[in-house]
C-alpha cells in the first residue's frame, strides 16, 4: 500500500491544529492510502507543543518535529521534507487556508502520472487589497527579472513525488525560495486552482516584514538583474555627469554667466551620492548572501521529535525494506 506524507509547518497555531487534524483525516481515511501527518513546529511559544504531544500519543499516524528555534516557514518546510519518506509528500499550512478537501484531487493527479501537482490560489477570502496587490506585483517582478516562470498565485500547497523530494534535498542554499526551486526542477508538473478560505482561527504570522524578506529572497535567488540595474544606472548618470561637465566648461570659457553654482553642485553631489549608496546596497545584499552560504552552517537543528514507536507506518516501512 502506498504511503502519503503530509508536511505541515506550524508556528503558534494552537487554535487551528486539532481542527486541521480532524479535517485531514476525514478526507484521507477513505482514499486507500496509509498516511502520516508530520507537523514541524517552528519555535512556537503558545500551547502548540502540548497539543502536538497529545496528538502523537492519541494517533500513531502523527509525528511532530520540534525545531530548536524559529527558522522561518521555508526552512520548516524543508525540515518536513527531509523527514518525510512517503511515496508522495504533500506540503500545506495548518491554518485551513490550504483546504484539506483538495487532497483527493492532488492524489488523483499524482495517480495520473504527474510528479508535481502545484496548487494555484485564484483568490483569498478576507484578504486586504494591499496583500493582493503586493502579491500580484511580486510575481510580475520575479517573472520579469528572472529566467524562471512562477504562476501568479502559486503557493506552498503542493504534492511532490518521492523522486522530486529526493532531488529537492540536494538544494542546500540558505535563502530558500521553494516555489522557485520546485518550478525550476522540471519533472511532469500540473497546476490545480483553488480559492483560499479565511483562516479558521487566529491571525496570520506572515507580517509585512516577513513578506518583504520572502520577496527579496525570491528575487535575489533567481535574478542578477538588480546588479545589472545598478551598473546600467551608473553608466547613465556617468554620461549625464560628463554632459554637465561640458556645459560647465562652456559657460566658463565662452560666456560671462559663470557664477558660484552652489545649488547645482549640492544637487549633483546629493543625487550621485544617493545613487552610489543604492548601488552599494544592492551589491551588499548579494555579498551578504554569499557570506551566509560560505559559512556552511546547517539550515536548522531539531530539539526533539515526538512520535509513537509502534505505528502501522513503521511496520509497513519495515516490510518494504525487507
Amino acid at each position: 500500500m502506498k504511503v502519503i506524507s503530509i508536511v505541515v509547518p506550524v508556528f503558534n497555531e494552537q487554535e487551528n491544529i486539532h481542527y486541521f487534524y480532524q479535517e485531514v483525516c476525514k478526507y484521507m481515511e477513505n482514499l486507500g492510502y496509509l498516511f502520516e501527518i508530520i507537523f514541524v513546529d517552528d519555535g512556537s511559544n503558545d500551547k502548540t507543543l502540548l497539543i502536538l504531544n497529545r496528538l502523537t500519543q492519541q494517533d500513531t499516524r502523527i509525528r511532530a518535529i520540534l525545531l530548536a528555534r524559529n527558522f522561518g516557514h521555508q526552512v520548516a518546510l524543508t525540515c518536513g521534507l527531509d523527514y518525510a519518506d512517503g511515496d508522495a509528500v504533500i506540503t500545506m499550512d495548518g491554518d485551513m487556508q490550504h483546504p484539506p478537501q483538495m487532497l483527493p484531487i492532488l492524489l488523483q493527479k499524482w495517480e495520473e502520472g504527474f510528479e508535481v501537482v502545484q496548487t494555484i490560489r485564484v483568490d483569498t477570502q478576507g484578504v486586504s487589497w494591499f496583500k493582493k496587490f503586493s502579491s500580484s506585483l511580486f510575481y510580475r517582478l520575479i517573472n520579469g527579472m528572472s529566467d524562471i516562470n512562477i504562476a501568479e498565485g502559486g503557493s506552498d500547497f503542493r504534492l511532490l513525488d518521492k523522486k522530486v523530494v529526493h532531488t529537492f534535498q540536494h538544494f542546500k542554499e540558505k535563502a530558500r525560495f521553494i516555489r522557485g526551486i520546485i518550478g525550476d526542477m522540471g519533472y511532469r508538473q500540473i497546476q490545480v486552482e483553488f480559492v483560499a478560505p479565511e483562516r479558521y482561527a487566529g491571525k496570520s504570522k506572515f507580517s509585512v516584514k516577513k513578506m518583504f524578506a520572502f520577496a527579496l529572497n525570491g528575487i535575489t535567488a533567481y535574478s542578477k538583474l538588480p546588479l545589472r540595474f545598478a551598473f546600467y544606472l551608473g553608466i547613465l548618470f556617468g554620461f549625464l555627469s560628463f554632459v554637465l561637465t561640458l556645459n560647465v566648461v562652456y559657460i566658463k570659457l565662452f560666456t560671462t554667466d559663470a557664477v558660484p553654482g552652489w545649488a547645482t553642485i549640492a544637487v549633483s553631489v546629493l543625487l550621485l551620492g544617493g545613487l552610489q549608496l543604492v548601488g552599494m546596497g544592492i551589491v551588499g545584499e548579494y555579498v551578504g548572501r554569499i557570506f551566509e552560504e560560505v559559512k556552511q552552517r546547517p539550515l536548522y537543528w531539531v530539539r526533539e521529535e515526538l512520535k509513537s514507536n509502534d505505528t502501522a507506518l513503521s511496520v509497513h516501512r519495515t516490510q518494504r525494506g525487507a
